[in-house]
């Protein structure tokens, strides 16, 4: 049994890990080991699931595959021809969701460099969620279309491990459910069943220096969103 100095250095060490996560926009081109990605994926699945049902499946792409994916999805994106694969919010955001939706996006439009009444210059910085921001590796992350809320927190609980372990690694990542608007494009592309759905994408690689990498969202107080009970 650890004794509780080791426990308390290694709560310490995770908990920067997830202190320290963040998305990341731009990232280098240098490849990263598919023995790397088999290890954190197959670590990851460790995440609980109800009933150990493990309803989470993944799709690693790289090399033409990954182009082929950019663009074609680049494509419909210029021709308007989106599809959404599910509605990710509700059509009306109320408060206090909305106005921390505009903080985060105005935070990274000023590292961009872009004004906040530059419209084409933010459509070019939306774009780049499909071009996975320069990584060199996209991960879809899909079950089976018939299964319930259940099994979404069960696969994202498996998403954030893979977020989680990809920093042991050196390893960024950006979670991008900006894929599942043009659901159809990675269905055919890919070769996922319609009876599939894609829950989202996930861009990973070695983070670069770039500005819009030191972007740290805010988050709320504990006590805005907690409440103890005795």
């Amino acid at each position: 049994m650890e004794n509780n100095n080791d426990l308390s250095a290694l709560y310490h060490l995770i908990s920067k890990i997830v202190r320290e996560r963040s998305s990341k926009r731009n990232f280098l081109s240098d490849d990263v080991s598919i023995d790397i990605l088999k290890d954190i994926i197959k670590d990851a699945s460790r995440a609980p699931s109800g009933t150990n049902t493990q309803p989470w499946k993944v799709t690693c792409v790289t090399g033409e595959t990954k182009k082929k994916l950019t663009n074609a999805v680049l494509e419909a994106a210029e021709t308007g021809d989106a599809t959404l694969e599910y509605e990710y919010m509700p059509p009306k955001l109320k408060e206090p969701y909305m106005s921390r939706k505009r903080a985060v996006g105005y935070a990274l439009y000023e590292l961009y460099g872009i004004e906040r009444d530059d419209y084409p210059a933010r459509k070019a910085a939306m774009l780049r969620n499909f071009e996975f921001f320069g990584a060199p590796v996209g991960l879809f992350f899909r079950m089976d279309r018939e299964l319930l809320y259940g099994s979404w927190l069960d696969v994202g609980m498996f998403m954030q491990n893979i977020m989680i372990l990809a920093r042991g690694k050196g390893l960024e990542t950006c979670p991008q459910q900006a894929w599942c608007e043009f659901g159809p494009i990675v269905h055919r592309v890919l070769g996922i069943p319609n009876d599939e759905i894609i829950i989202s994408g996930m861009s990973i690689g070695y983070a670069s220096k770039a500005r819009e990498n030191t972007l740290v969202s805010e988050r709320m107080p504990l006590d805005d969103f907690t409440t103890f009970l005795n």
